[in-house]
Parts: C-alpha cells; structure tokens; sequence
C-alpha cells in the first residue's frame, strides 16, 4: 500500500491508484465530468485539479497523476479554487444554459458543480456556438450544443459496450461527438449513455419532457426482462411508471442495465388486464371476481388431480409459484412444470442449472467456452462483464453454435453439439487452452437444452467441465446461463413434474382437463387441447389470455413485493411501486383467495408467513443478495447421456431481443426498436 496525505489526513492506497481516488479514500469531494470509475482515464475536463506539494507550482489533474509514497495533496487552495473556477468558465462558454427545459435539470453533473466549484459571473460575451444535433436512434435523444466534450460516450462504447460507434470530429471548438456516419446506436446497452452523461447532451428520447427528478416516487425493485436480476430503480408519478434506471450493485450488474429493461415500461400502460374475464358461449365477457372463481370451481367440481395442470411463466414472482404449487398440491395435482420452452434439465443438483461461478468469477477466469447461447441477446450485462475481461487480456474465447458479434474476440469452433464430443477427446485445439488454465469457465445457454437432445447436451457440457479442470475444490466453472427471471426459482420450489406428473407437451396435448397458466404466455398455445379448460392468470392480454376460458388479471413487476432468484442462484427482493390497475390483484392473493373458495385453504394469510413456506422449501430464500460461490467436490454428472448428443446444429438463441415477453410486446417503444434494428435485417435476409 503507498501512504498519502490529503489535506491532513493520511490514507493507504493500493499501488498504480491515482491522486483523485486517494482523495475518495480520504472521504475528500473533488469534481469531474470526464473521470468515471469504470472507465479508462481521459483527463481532458481538467475540473479535478489539485495541488501537490514538492511538485511544480501549478495545479494537477487528479484523475491521470498517480500517486507516490508520500505525496501531500490539498484539494481546496486558493489556486485551486481558481483554477476550478477557470475550468467552469470554459465549459460555459458555448453551454446553451437552457437549465428549465432539460430533461437533466435536477439531477446534472454540470449544474452541480457550477454551483460548488464555479464563478457566478463570466467574462465572455462572444456568440455562442451552435452544434447540429446526432440522430442516434428510438431511445437516445441528443442536444449536443450542450455537450462539454467530456467523452465518457465514446469511452463507454468502445470499452463496455464493444460497439465502438461513437467518437469525436474536428478539434477544439468545432470538436463534435457523434457516430461518423449518422446511424442508430445498435448496441442492447445504449441507455446507459444516458446515466454517464454528465450534462444534458444525451438524454432519454421516450422520458423527453415527461416529469422532474423531484415529482418522483423512487422505489427499489429487480429487473425481470432476463435472468440476471440487475438490480434497478423505479420512479413513479401517481399510478404510473415514468422512467426505470439500474442501481449500483457490483456483485451484479454494477452500474448497468439493458436497453430492454430500461425502455420496455411504456409496455405496463398497453394491453393489460383490470378485470376478471370469463368465455360465455365461445366469447370473452367481463365479470366479477366471483363469477371467475365460481366458473374455475365448477370445472374443477370431481375433477381428479392426475387431469389438473400447471405452468408457471418466465416474469413470475417465487412467492406466487409456491402459491400456485401448494394450490395444485391440494387438488392432487403433480402435473407441474416451470419451462416453457422445454428445457431438459436435471434438478437433483443445484450447480446443474445454476451460473455457479458468478457474475463476478467471469473477472478471475482465464478461458471461456460458450455453448449453445448468445449472451449479449440474453443478458446484455453479464455480456458487458464478459467484454470487461476480455479488455484485460488473457482471456482466450471460444464458442459453438450460430455465430454472431458478441462485442469481443470469440473463435467459433463448431455449430454443434458434436463438437463437445471433440473437446472432451482432445481433438480440437481449443481443449488444451481449457485444461492450460487455471480457471477455466463454460457457459451453456439455456436454449441448448431445449432440444429433444437436451439432457444429453447438458451432460456432455458436464463432462467436458470435469475433463478440463473446470471442476475444483475451489473453482466451479460449469455455468447455465438462463433466460427466464422465474426459472431458477421455480427449479429451486420444484415446480416440475412429480413422479407420476405430466410435463409441458403432455398438458398442452389434451392430457389435462384443466390447465392453469400463470402468466405463460411463450408456450404454442395452438397445441392446447380444444376440450382443455384454460384458466389464465396474468398483467397482458397476450398470448395465453387470447386462449383462456377464464382470466384472472394478476400483478406485473412493478406492483408487488415480491423475491425472484435470478441465473447465479441469488435472491433479491422488488418492492411495489405503484398499484395494480382496476381490479387487478397481486398473483399469490389471488390463489389464496381462491383456494379459500374451494375449501382448499393454503396455510397462510400474508406476505410475512408465505416467505417463511418459502425458507422452509429451499434455504436459498433465507439468504437476500446472497450467492455463496462454492467449488465442487462431486464431479457426478447429471442424468443424460453425454455421447447421445445429435448432429443438429445449435440454433440463434434469441430472433428479436426486444420483444420476448408480454410486457416488451405492449411496448410502443420496443416495437420502434424493432422497426429500427431486427426487420431491415429480416427483409436483408429475404
């Protein structure tokens, strides 16, 4: 550790670290605009200055002067001050001012540190400049008149996103930001352009004008739109969602979140059900609570449990699964399944379907091999932690299926599962790169195992873990990566088949009398049975409402307390920020209510009492935002046979990432992004 001094008080900082972050450490405030903890140093604002002793007289951009055994610093002398205060003078001098009509009033970098560190007068009285405004596709808005030249957009796309789209023309005054050739920023991660932002250059294009920072209601919640579970902010205004931004949780997502699950909540306005919903003579009619409880009870009137099913949705809370599994449990019910895209997976064993080294173990691996999945169309932040290893050097990637740019460096070496019969043999190369490194990493995506050779996928990926090293006392490098927010969760609660249950095809095929969705809607609901009973439970009028015979208008994501337990196996609590719509109710007090109407009541009456069913059925829900990394000591494999994999090639996981759920699909936003980036290349294609 180097020893410095800041302004009297003395701090241990690690080697290679600079004077501005030993000024962090000291608990010492220094402005910035251009200097971002994830980012590569620009030192081109110059607004950090400090002032050095036994250095030359002149102030020093804190952020690019590493510090030396010690080094005194005074962050607050009369030549600092000025210096500050010239800095500020500068960046004002072509800023348009317009404070009142931008949408970064309230909560800007730039009003912030004008008020602390600048003058509050100016001594230039020239034209300011004007500077033509970028067109950067449906969901960032620019007014670069007011940019400042900071560069964090150029940074962030090139080093986080791995779309290196933006940079910087001409030099001095006319220097501008833009994309060279004008076109839609095509990275899943753009939004984030906007928190980084330090002005009001790059603001949200579908918020424009939409509400101040201080009219807002903030709640904390987890994004559901994949597995990660990043961890986000809501703010609303009376009964609806304005804005959804990430919050910071490094374990996670850092500071990120995807452009999906920023802009999909215009969605939560569109198409949603307030109302119960009952088919009379072959058509939808509205009715009440009762009436929809009344119309379920007499189908379910001497219905045995063996011709009573369930499916559980991909955005489904834990706590309404174990609801609706306790609810089927008291029918008599074991025909359960949570995957409805038909995953074969093995749940005798957590680590078989879990992310098991973490978000964080990708940053200590040295190889990855990514099987069958596309990360930056099914978790653009864990791919974004991915290419944050990959810029450190040293970290070989290899991938099999269909290839796609994944925002850095990747060999693909084969397109199908036959190819992890030639790793785990030693004939292709890429084996001995794996068994070379410490830590080896696999990551097999979740649509790889919804195959009708999926078991067998997962246990050749098994095997090829164990024969690579991947497999340790203190390293568990064998990854699933999932894509539904509700599906490790629903593995943990066991919604799947019991021993004499039917699974997914076999309800959908008629073998069920009546079939419950709980806000299922990615399933083919054209395979249902024509004699089959549907009930579903949901926020969206979408696929599995259009099918049902009776619906029961649930809560989406942000209108319920409510845990999900996201790809690493870690389970993190949402918390309601708005109401539920009309007559829309959260989705376990619906079934409760139910169950109370049937004379089947479930044993417990609030929320409290359902989360401690939920750490009695898996200790997972007794550790909040905790995900212990453990190795792996038991090398058994899963169920399937590792040499029964086929020859069919490996499909692209996800056709549009911005639309793959009932919210995105209802999202006017979503559907510009649609038009913008996935059908011109669809009709490229045709």
């Amino acid at each position: 550790m180097v020893k410095v001094v800041v302004d009297g008080i003395e701090v241990d900082v690690p080697p290679g670290s600079n004077v501005l972050q030993a000024c962090e450490a000291a608990g010492k405030e220094v402005p910035r605009f251009c200097y971002h903890e994830r980012l590569s140093v620009a030192g081109n604002c110059r607004m950090c200055l400090v002032e050095i002793e036994k250095a030359p007289p002149k102030p020093f951009a804190s952020c690019a002067y590493p510090v030396n055994e010690g080094m005194v610093v005074h962050t607050d002398t009369k030549m600092v001050r000025d210096a500050r205060r010239g800095v500020m003078e500068f960046l004002l001098i072509n800023h348009p001012l317009d404070c009142p009509i931008c949408d970064q009033g309230g909560e800007c970098d730039l009003q912030d540190q004008a008020v602390g560190y600048g003058s509050d007068v100016s001594r230039y009285e020239e034209n300011k400049r004007a500077v033509k405004d970028k067109y950067l596709g449906p969901l960032v808005k620019t007014v670069m008149t007011r940019c400042i030249h900071c560069t964090r957009c150029i940074r962030f796309s090139a080093e986080i996103a791995g779309t290196s789209e933006m940079g910087a023309t001409a030099r001095g005054e006319t220097m501008e930001v833009g994309t060279y050739v004008e076109k839609a920023l095509t990275s899943e991660l753009s939004g984030n352009l906007i928190d980084i932002c330090p002005v009001g250059a790059l603001t949200s294009k579908p918020y424009a004008f939409v509400a101040r920072p201080w009219e807002l209601k903030k709640t904390d919640s987890i994004d559901v739109f994949d597995a990660l579970g990043a961890n986000i902010r809501i703010d609303a205004r009376g009964p609806e969602v304005l804005r959804v931004l990430p919050r910071v949780n490094d374990d996670v997502n850092e500071e990120w979140l995807g452009d999906k699950s920023r802009f999909a909540i215009d969605g939560l306005k569109r198409r949603r059900l307030d109302t119960p919903w009952v088919r009379r003579n072959g058509k939808l009619e509205k009715a009440s609570w009762a009436d929809a409880f009344g119309a379920i009870a007499e189908k379910l009137h001497g219905l045995p449990g063996e011709k009573i099913g369930a499916v559980v949705g991909d955005l489904v809370d834990a706590e309404a699964i174990l609801a609706l599994k306790d609810l089927m449990g008291a029918l008599g019910s074991e025909n359960l399944d949570c995957r409805q895209d038909g995953a074969q997976v093995d749940r005798s064993r957590r680590d078989f379907y879990c992310f098991n080294s973490g978000v964080v173990g990708i940053e200590e691996a040295d190889a990855l091999l990514i099987i069958g999945s596309n990360p930056r169309r099914e978790s653009p932040v864990l791919n974004a932690r991915i290419k944050k290893r990959a810029n450190l050097g040293g970290f070989p990637v290899a991938a099999i299926g269909a290839t796609a740019d994944l925002t850095y460096p990747c060999t693909w070496i084969g397109i199908g599962p036959e190819t992890l019969t030639s790793l785990r043999t030693g004939s292709n190369a890429f084996a001995d790169v794996l068994k070379n490194a410490k830590k080896p990493m696999i990551i097999l995506g979740s649509s790889a195992l919804a195959r009708d050779d999926g078991a067998a996928v997962l246990a050749a990926a098994w095997a090829l873990a164990a024969s690579v090293g991947a497999l340790s006392q203190e390293w568990h490098g064998f990854n699933v990566l999932q894509q539904a927010a509700s599906r490790v969760g629903a593995l943990d609660l066991g919604f799947v088949p019991g021993a004499n249950g039917k699974g997914l095809g076999q309800m959908l095929g008629g073998e069920v009398d009546l079939l419950w969705l709980l806000g299922a809607d990615e399933l083919d609901t054209a395979k249902i049975g024509a004699s089959t009973f549907v009930v579903y439970q949901g926020h969206h009028g979408d696929r599995g409402a259009a099918r049902a015979d009776v619906i029961l208008p649930g809560a989406a994501y942000t209108e319920k307390n409510a845990t999900y337990v996201n790809t690493e196996g870690r389970a993190q609590r949402g918390f309601a920020a708005i109401f539920p719509p009309g007559e829309a109710r959260v989705d376990w007090r619906i079934l409760r209510a139910f169950s109370e109407q049937i004379g089947r009541t479930l044993p417990y009456n609030d929320l409290d009492q359902l989360r401690a069913h939920l750490e009695a059925a898996h200790p997972a829900f007794g550790r909040i935002d905790a995900a212990p990394r453990f190795g792996c000591s038991d090398l058994t494999g899963p169920s399937g046979n590792p040499d029964a994999v086929s020859a069919v090639k490996f499909a692209a996981t996800v056709a549009n990432y911005y639309q793959t759920d009932p919210i995105s699909r209802a999202s006017a936003t979503m559907q510009a992004c649609t038009d913008t980036y996935v059908r011109p290349v669809a009709q490229a294609a045709e």
